[in-house]
């Protein structure tokens, strides 16, 4: 995995919503900015799809894109490389990690404050897919196993836990409230 795509884009400078539009699609993929306009991720499949995407925008704000694929002069090169991409991907997981602690924070408001209602319940666990979601975009896009992996991974499954700690919670909370069946 010591070959890179790299795209140089150039934009319009009006209207901004394209430059945007393709900033947020390179970023979603993983991209690894090195400067105006020049961006790289490792040739592997799991990039492929969202150059396309950059690529289609790009042509779609009548701007031009150059791909190339491109290896280090040295392996030295290479390995610098890989380091910029995973230090990247070190800044992803931290975020995702931080992003877990409130998921989880917002838990322990709810179950202290003793909101057990089946709305809240709901938006919980759309919190929890998001973050689910996010984290396989995330270890999809980490080919080369940053160190924050295996925590974020933890976490997220403690996440998954004290969801299922809640639920059972306002299910609880739900049923002492029910009416009685027996006369």
């Amino acid at each position: 995995m010591d070959e890179w795509v790299v795209l140089i884009v150039r934009l319009p400078a009006q209207p901004s919503r394209h430059r945007v539009a393709v900033w947020r699609e390179l970023r979603k993929v993983g991209g690894l900015s090195l400067g105006q306009g020049v961006w790289a991720v490792p040739r592997v499949p799991v990039f492929a799809d969202g150059i396309e995407r950059a690529v289609r925008l790009t042509g779609r704000a009548e701007g031009e894109v150059v791909v190339l694929h491109a290896g280090g002069r040295e392996p030295a090169d290479a390995a610098r490389f890989r380091a910029m991409f995973t230090a990247a991907r070190e800044e992803d997981w931290a975020e995702f990690t931080a992003d877990c602690g409130k998921y989880e924070a917002e838990l322990d408001k709810e179950i202290r404050t003793g909101k057990f209602t089946l709305a809240e319940l709901e938006e919980e666990e759309q919190s929890l897919e998001r973050l689910r979601r996010w984290h396989r975009d995330l270890k999809a896009r980490d080919v080369f196993g940053a160190p924050g992996a295996g925590p974020a991974e933890h976490r997220l499954a403690e996440c998954a836990r004290r969801f299922e700690d809640y639920s059972e919670r306002v299910f609880a909370h739900l049923h002492a409230f029910a009416p009685s069946e027996e006369p």
